[in-house]
């Protein structure tokens, strides 16, 4: 079974025949460039949407205002935890299935995160490590009821939406947990302060990094596990891949866990950003997950895609965010204009070629 992921590795050449170069029909090359062009589309689009942004971009001085290396990093940092969370729901995605729950499991996590530190006075190496475990715990449990008691994922990720919403705001009483820094009882350590701060002399923001490293172990891992061979597989044909011998119901269950650890991860970034955390903290961030991942060209049925991808469909929403609020464009016109991308980048999935 073969796949086509920024991902994975090529698969290797056609053996020569005899000794020589094998040559391709005309047919075959248009298609292997059909292919590439649809591949990268991600990258295309991110190119030509940060070309439209030099160019419209406001000037003050004769400076390109969208070039500031303030401005790009800010972006960066605003599209950190959707490209947290995008990244976990393209394991899910992957398998053909879909996460509706992360936005309410950041806001789970970022009521944790405050209330550990602030009302039960734990650190910050224990809050972090209880507040990922919750949110592996319940992906872990969707995956569960996914896999082994044969619901559809999107009915178990809505009521799964509504329960971590339900816990965060029995956790913080339905009202927001402020965290102030200090050694004084009812204050948070100050180490998680750094969450909100730069390094690299002033410039670089921590989420930023997170971010990144996130990425790197989730490409790293898709490059090179046994793993990501059996989520490719589900995706393609689950039942060939049942057959073939595959763990279905583990792949399954542990995608969803890592969609879970993301989106608590996502909401460690946001509590430290905010210095609160609110039960009312990532509502609608699913759908910026998701229109990430479709953006990136991972295909909602699953089999096709990469984490590369995600990323670059991220960077391009947080950049189109960027430029037209640089330009005062009105919110509703926003919204109307991300709708639009969105949609064009899932109608070029459906005009890709399957083979």
């Amino acid at each position: 079974m073969t796949d086509r992921t920024d991902e994975r590795p090529a698969s290797p050449a056609a053996e020569p025949n005899g000794g020589g170069p094998t040559a391709r029909p005309p047919s075959s090359s248009r298609a292997g460039t059909v292919e590439l062009l649809f591949r990268f589309q991600s990258f295309f689009g991110l190119l030509a949407v940060f070309v439209a942004a030099v160019i419209f971009s406001p000037r003050k001085n004769g400076e390109i205002l969208f070039l500031s290396s303030d401005n790009l990093f800010n972006i960066v940092r605003a599209v950190s935890e959707i490209g947290i969370i995008g990244i976990g729901l393209t394991f899910v995605i992957l398998i053909g299935g879909i996460d509706l729950s992360v936005g309410s499991v950041l806001g789970l996590a970022a009521v944790g995160s405050a209330v550990l530190m602030v009302n039960d006075g734990l650190g910050v190496a224990a809050t972090v490590s209880l507040v990922l475990l919750a949110g592996i715990v319940f992906g872990l449990l969707q995956g569960t009821a996914v896999s082994l008691l044969g619901v559809q994922a999107f009915i178990v990720t809505l009521a799964g939406l509504q329960i971590a919403r339900g816990l965060a705001r029995m956790w913080s009483g339905g009202e927001t947990v402020q965290i102030s820094y200090g050694d004084r009882p009812g204050q948070a350590p100050m180490a998680f302060s750094l969450l909100g701060e730069r390094t690299f002399g002033g410039v670089v923001p921590i989420p930023a990094l997170i971010f990144a490293v996130v990425a790197v172990v989730a490409i790293l891992f898709l490059r090179s596990s046994a793993y990501s061979r059996h989520l490719y597989a589900i995706g393609g044909n689950e039942k060939a891949a049942r057959l073939s011998g595959v763990p279905v119901n583990r792949v399954k269950i542990i995608a969803f866990g890592i969609a879970g650890f993301c989106a608590a991860l996502a909401g460690i970034v946001h509590a430290g950003q905010l210095n609160a955390g609110s039960p009312n903290d990532g509502i609608t961030y699913e759908l910026d997950g998701i229109a990430a991942v479709v953006v990136g060209g991972t295909s909602l049925a699953g089999g096709r895609g990469s984490v590369i991808g995600t990323i670059a469909g991220a960077l391009l929403l947080g950049i189109l965010n960027n430029i037209l609020s640089l330009n005062s464009v009105n919110t509703d016109i926003q919204l109307l204009i991300k709708g639009l991308v969105i949609v064009a980048a899932a109608a070029l999935q459906r005009l890709r070629p399957t083979s």
